[in-house]
């Protein structure tokens, strides 16, 4: 049975999920890409701050802990030069790349909490197709980025895209 933070854990997760599809779909640099962008932010920001409560999987500081570390990098890194309000150089790719690569993370620590809940528990059958899922999700995501973020930052308005 799922704790009580489990569930908002869950709930968050799921909001991150859709608002960084949406985020991710529609044009940048719009007031609706900030707005999602917005609740992107602060759905992971929360889904990864009651990711270091829960300890049901292992009992102690594990895997995915260090996984909600790097997803917190990651948006952190990718939402400082949006909010610093003066960008320099190549903020554009560093914002896009960085919260592209946290929606990566954030699909593989998707995969990997269903992988883990197949039935037979977590043996080693189990981490071996958790660790397989994280690995497909993520090269694909890599390669995804690496073929579309550079068109993706490419269309956004020359108005957005210069430093000061």
């Amino acid at each position: 049975m799922m704790s009580a933070l489990g569930w908002v854990h869950l709930i968050f997760g799921i909001v991150a999920l859709f608002a960084g599809g949406v985020v991710i779909s529609i044009r940048k640099g719009t007031r609706w890409h900030r707005t999602f962008g917005h609740f992107y932010l602060s759905s992971m920001v929360a889904l990864n701050a009651t990711a270091f409560f829960l300890y049901g999987l292992f009992g102690a500081f594990g895997p995915f802990h260090w996984m909600a570390v790097a997803s917190l990098v990651t948006v952190v890194v990718g939402m400082v030069p949006v909010l610093a309000r003066k960008p320099r150089g190549r903020w554009l790719e560093l914002h896009a790349g960085f919260i592209a690569g946290s929606y990566v993370g954030l699909v593989a620590a998707t995969a990997a909490e269903i992988t883990s809940r197949l039935p037979g528990g977590w043996g080693s059958f189990s981490a071996t197709v958790t660790g397989i899922t994280i690995a497909v999700v993520i090269a694909v995501g890599v390669l995804l980025i690496r073929t579309r973020l550079p068109k993706t930052v490419g269309r956004v308005p020359a108005r957005l895209r210069s430093a000061q």
